[in-house]
């Protein structure tokens, strides 16, 4: 038994959630700046929204350690987020008149393969952020969105299934305190 307690915890930079969520995020800042009017209220709505998604992750992933109920509200605040943006984007599609690409579409399939790489960055979809109209970058994004929610879909089934098999914070210190009971009243 370990004298710790507190598990390891941070690491987010090393989540693929985190890592889409942040290419959402300065995919939206840019769409935003280039796209609507600096004036309308939904720019700082969506931008907003994809910060929380973004930096929910963050603040879950470091209060891991003594509160899974934390990280799974902080999780579960992150995806709600993205759902929030992916509404503005359907909205922005829609309200221009604009098509929304199908799951299954030859482009969607296309999107999808190219965020297959553990090493994806905004990098890798810049040459089609900064070369297609606003309705295929629309749609990237959105199929970002979809990536990232299903990634911490499985991110708060995981943290579930974490917390039934080894508890909170309270039964590990129990654990822990009973452990080094029993071994200092060990015989020698």
């Amino acid at each position: 038994m370990t004298d710790h307690f507190i598990p390891p915890h941070g690491g987010y930079q090393n989540l693929l959630s985190y890592r889409k969520a942040e290419i959402v995020y300065d995919a939206t800042v840019k769409f935003c700046a280039n796209l609507l009017d600096k004036r309308d209220r939904t720019v700082d709505q969506m931008v907003q929204a994809a910060r929380s998604g973004k930096q929910n992750i963050v603040e879950a992933s470091m209060a891991s350690g003594t509160s899974k109920e934390t990280e799974i509200k902080l999780t579960n605040v992150a995806r709600a987020s993205l759902e929030e943006l992916l509404v503005d984007y359907r909205d922005y599609l829609r309200t221009r008149g604009l098509r929304l690409w199908e799951k299954d579409s030859r482009e969607a399939l296309f999107v999808r393969k190219l965020g297959a790489s553990n090493d994806v960055s905004y990098e890798t979809y810049r040459p089609y952020f900064e070369t297609r109209p606003p309705e295929v970058v629309a749609n990237i994004i959105i199929c970002l969105i979809h990536q990232t929610n299903y990634l911490l879909d499985q991110q708060i089934r995981q943290l579930e299934q974490a917390f039934l098999k080894e508890g909170g914070l309270r039964e590990r210190m129990t654990r822990a305190r009973l452990a080094a009971r029993a071994q200092q009243e060990r015989p020698r």
